[in-house]
């Protein structure tokens, strides 16, 4: 698989956000937000599935991969707004707004606060809140003791925990790589925006929404999908029979045909 070249385009205050597109310059256009720790690069797969009718961007979020990595700005709001200036600064009036764990927390805050901007969200291996998981504050406390540069076996078992089955190994490595690149000071203030999220973002999703959730998902429980499903009023849940919290990694063949069939409905309608 050979990746797509990086653009950079600049946004407020001077941060560079790199991003990758492809496809019809007039299809339906798709922003993909990764999670955290990760980066544009781990849509790769699936930007190889998708058809060349949906116009994808991928962008890295600030601090993460090569991205200007800015001491503040890492909360769901500024998060959102980052979207909405890449999309500016791209031509994108409206787009399907696709995110995997963090970049699903952004996706649900672009949604709320810029819904005419927005043609659908996909979250993949959403959470509905973080007010119910202690298991976060733990996780910030072992974020809190790394130390740069950050260590590429910790990074490893770090991914590794994301998954229900394997993906290939040059994928993973390429991962690996990646996921070294944030700072240890972007791991803590990504995941204290998250923690500091105790209550779902606020407003609501009025936009359709597709949820993807990994049957084996270490992170995020069905309840939280149950919950999503019963606030969003236009929502469909997909489950992925044995699939982690990386569904996308996993299965991208799959999720890529899920981004286009939910693609071709916003079309359509």
């Amino acid at each position: 698989m050979t990746p797509l070249t990086a653009e950079t385009v600049e946004i407020h205050d001077g941060l560079l956000i790199p991003y990758v597109e492809q496809g019809d310059p007039d299809g339906v256009p798709l922003v993909l937000l990764h999670g955290i720790t990760d980066s544009h690069r781990s849509y790769e797969p699936v930007l190889a599935a998708l058809p060349d009718s949906i116009r994808a961007v991928a962008i890295t979020a600030r601090g993460h991969g090569d991205a200007g990595k800015p001491e503040t700005g890492y909360d769901a709001d500024q998060m959102a707004a980052d979207v909405i200036a890449v999309m500016d600064a791209l031509g994108i009036d409206r787009a399907i707004v696709a995110g995997h764990s963090m970049g699903s927390w952004t996706a649900r805050r672009v949604a709320v606060l810029y819904p005419e901007r927005v043609l659908g969200v996909v979250l993949a291996g959403a959470f509905a809140s973080f007010h119910d998981k202690p298991e976060m504050d733990g996780l910030l406390e072992e974020f809190d003791a790394l130390a740069d540069p950050i260590d590429p076996a910790y990074a490893r078992a770090w991914q590794d925990s994301t998954l229900g089955r394997s993906v290939p190994e040059a994928f993973m490595e390429m991962i690996v790589e990646e996921t070294c690149k944030p700072p240890a000071r972007v791991w803590r203030a990504a995941m204290r925006g998250l923690v500091d999220a105790r209550l779902e973002p606020a407003g609501s999703v009025t936009v359709p929404a597709l949820l993807c959730w990994g049957q084996k998902d270490a992170f995020v429980p069905d309840a939280d999908q149950e919950r999503l499903l019963a606030r969003i009023p236009d929502a469909e849940l997909r489950v992925y029979e044995g699939g982690g919290h990386a569904l996308h990694w996993e299965r991208p063949e799959r999720f890529a045909n899920d981004l286009a069939e939910f693609a071709a409905l916003r079309i359509a309608a």
